[in-house]
């Protein structure tokens, strides 16, 4: 009969799952902060900071669309750059994608 409690091994895959999760995010939302910074000529973006605030033009945009092909090896259509104008929320959507980074 099953009391519904997880059993040490479900519980050790349930952490490695999440932690795996989490460091994939980490390096999804550092790979597009560092394009970021280099396309935009800054130092450093936090990673709620909005895209045109920071200057960011249509020209810029199409750089960093190539960058993410490129560098994460995913498309990112041009809709949803517009849509995702955050380094958080654009690293969200491609991370959905199930982008592999290096």
């Amino acid at each position: 009969m099953c009391s519904g409690n997880s059993t040490p091994a479900a519980e050790l895959r349930r952490s490695r799952r999440t932690l795996l999760k989490t460091e994939r995010t980490v390096m999804i939302s550092d790979s597009v902060r560092a394009i970021w910074c280099r396309e935009l000529q800054r130092d450093d973006i936090s990673i709620d900071e909005d895209f045109f605030a920071l200057g960011g033009q249509s020209v810029i945009m199409v750089r960093i669309q190539g960058a993410f092909m490129e560098e994460l090896g995913v498309e990112v259509p041009m809709d949803q750059l517009f849509l995702n104008p955050t380094v958080a929320s654009i690293s969200a959507y491609i991370e959905s994608l199930g982008a592999v980074t290096q």
